[in-house]
């Protein structure tokens, strides 16, 4: 649908969190960015899954399986050098296709094939309607009872070099799938460079027109896995508009300005400042859970959409993509019924999570960007994940 041309630089408002790096610049010359595979499990037909490692020079390191394209760990240091995984996650691939799957989690997942919710599981394409498994009721949530999420991926290539290193995985949906038409070959590329950036590269294509949305679905915790809430992170968004929703988390169909509500994070806001507001928008989510319009234009390179900084730690994170949309949400839905890799249990506010993708419902809203991939096109969107650390204030400041 758009072809994507090399990133271009990242304007002046990312040079403040950006300086946070600017360590990046004092330091020695990378040695290569590393690959690792290793076997990770078994599932229950005896498909073995593999764990992915990237790693880099400064201690960043990114773990993925093939079950799910899953996340399962993201290592970054801390302002005093100490490295901790900043990803909500499981020790165990048991965990990922049973506590993960039943608790509705999508731990740090590829969503697909339509990350987000559909109005009542049915949206209607080239004049026939279709029907997507109801499963956030009333509405279908990341793509049916079985979606990308819960495949298992097939490690398509791989590369490593002096400057980064790279993983695609792959997969075919059948027609039919969830209910959804068309045969679709889908590729996402994991890369990790010696910027310390996590890069994820989509890519799909289909036989029959079909609507599309692809997202990654990590938890992120700057303070670390299993530290507690986010609230007191700091958080900025690129966004002046953002789709309210009903009660039932489906778009109204207005892009509305977040000016004057608890949504507006043009400034950097601490993420608790207004998350207990009585607000309508609030109150339906429990929390944030919604797509904030990002600014700038959708399709071309990577642009800035949010940043996220642990005062405590000194951690940051910018997030840039060329998707239209930004879903930002803060674990609203996890009730402790699940423990993670430093076996403590996850909690309400103990995550957020930046889902870059297209706007939920969009194929039931012609006004919004359009989903529909048609034969011929190909899907084509990256969003990258930057990792730095912010000094200390200097002292009496």
């Amino acid at each position: 649908m758009f072809k994507l041309t090399k990133a271009r630089s990242v304007s002046a408002l990312l040079l403040a969190a950006s300086t946070v790096g600017g360590a990046l610049a004092a330091r020695p010359a990378a040695a290569a960015v590393t690959l690792d595979r290793a076997k990770f499990g078994t599932m229950a037909d005896g498909t073995p899954i593999e764990i992915l490692t990237l790693r880099n020079a400064h201690n960043v390191s990114v773990r993925f399986i093939t079950y799910g394209g899953i996340i399962t760990a993201i290592d970054t240091p801390d302002r005093t050098g100490h490295v901790d995984d900043i990803v909500l996650g499981f020790p165990d691939l048991q965990g990922y296709t049973v506590d993960s799957a039943q608790g509705g989690l999508f731990f740090g997942a590829m969503i697909g094939r339509y990350a987000n919710r559909i109005a009542k599981g049915t949206f209607t394409l080239g004049g026939k309607t279709y029907h997507v498994p109801v499963t956030a009721p009333p509405n279908a949530l990341h793509g049916g009872t079985r979606g990308f999420d819960k495949y298992v991926w097939t490690v398509d290539g791989t590369a490593a070099g002096a400057h980064a290193a790279s993983a695609t995985l792959s997969m075919t949906s059948p027609d039919g799938d969830q209910g959804f038409p068309g045969t679709l070959k889908v590729s996402v590329t994991y890369t990790l460079d010696d910027h310390d950036q996590l890069t994820l590269h989509y890519k799909a294509t289909t036989d029959q027109p079909t609507v599309l949305n692809l997202t990654n679905h990590s938890y992120f915790n700057l303070g670390g896995e299993g530290s507690g809430s986010i609230e007191n992170e700091v958080l900025q968004i690129d966004a002046a508009r953002y789709t309210p929703t009903d009660p039932t988390a489906i778009p109204t169909g207005e892009l509305a300005s977040v000016a004057g509500t608890p949504l507006d994070f043009r400034k950097p806001m601490r993420i608790g400042e207004h998350l207990r507001d009585d607000y309508p928008q609030l109150m339906f989510a429990r929390g944030y859970d919604h797509n904030w319009v990002v600014d700038g234009q959708a399709g071309a390179a990577p642009r800035p959409a949010a940043r996220i900084v642990d005062p405590r730690t000194g951690r940051t994170m910018e997030v840039l993509t060329s998707q239209p949309g930004l879903q930002v949400y803060t674990s609203n839905s996890l009730t402790g019924a699940y423990a993670g890799v430093s076996h403590r249990a996850y909690r309400q506010t103990d995550a957020i999570a930046f889902e870059a993708e297209h706007y939920p419902d969009s194929p039931n809203h012609p006004s919004f960007p359009t989903t529909t991939l048609n034969p011929g096109e190909t899907f084509d969107y990256t969003t990258i994940f930057r990792f730095g650390v912010q000094p200390a204030a200097p002292h009496g400041k």
